[in-house]
């Protein structure tokens, strides 16, 4: 029988308050647009249309900001820092879309750690994260915060 995958991902001992961590870059395209709008439903013809987009103040069609948060929890993951060891994404507060996103802008995230609480009962503990999502220009599109349950460290 094959052994599990050993997590890479931090566990909650080792998130420290003021932390920075940066994720990788992604850029978005037209795919991840059209995908998210049949995965939610969401045909918005700002998203959808790009002759109805250039009406628009935008001039040109804008991703959906949730598919934008979707690609940032999974830029997330990907850099390694939950990879194996989250145990429960519990909650998203004081999320602002500060800016648009285009198809073909390239977005990463910082996370930096605000606050930390044991949870010894849970088998981990909660980590609060202040998160900027960034674009190829370094403007902040998104931010907001994140809570997170991690596990702890196996004795």
């Amino acid at each position: 029988m094959p052994l599990p995958a050993s997590p890479r991902g931090m566990y909650f001992e080792e998130f420290a308050v003021g932390q920075t961590i940066v994720t990788p870059a992604r850029t978005v395209t037209e795919h991840d647009v059209v995908g998210f709008a049949g995965l939610s439903g969401d045909f918005n013809q700002l998203h959808t249309d790009a002759e109805f987009a250039k009406t628009t103040p935008f001039g040109q069609r804008v991703a959906h900001g949730l598919c934008v948060l979707s690609i940032v929890s999974g830029l997330a993951v990907q850099c390694g820092a939950m990879e194996g060891t989250i145990l429960a994404f519990r909650e998203i507060s004081e999320w602002k879309f500060s800016l648009p996103v285009f198809i073909g802008d390239t977005v990463h995230a910082e996370l930096m750690v605000a606050e930390t609480k044991p949870f010894p009962r849970l088998g981990g503990g909660l980590v609060d994260l202040a998160l900027s999502v960034k674009n190829q220009k370094g403007e902040t599109v998104h931010r907001g915060k994140w809570r997170v349950l991690m596990a702890s460290r196996p004795s």
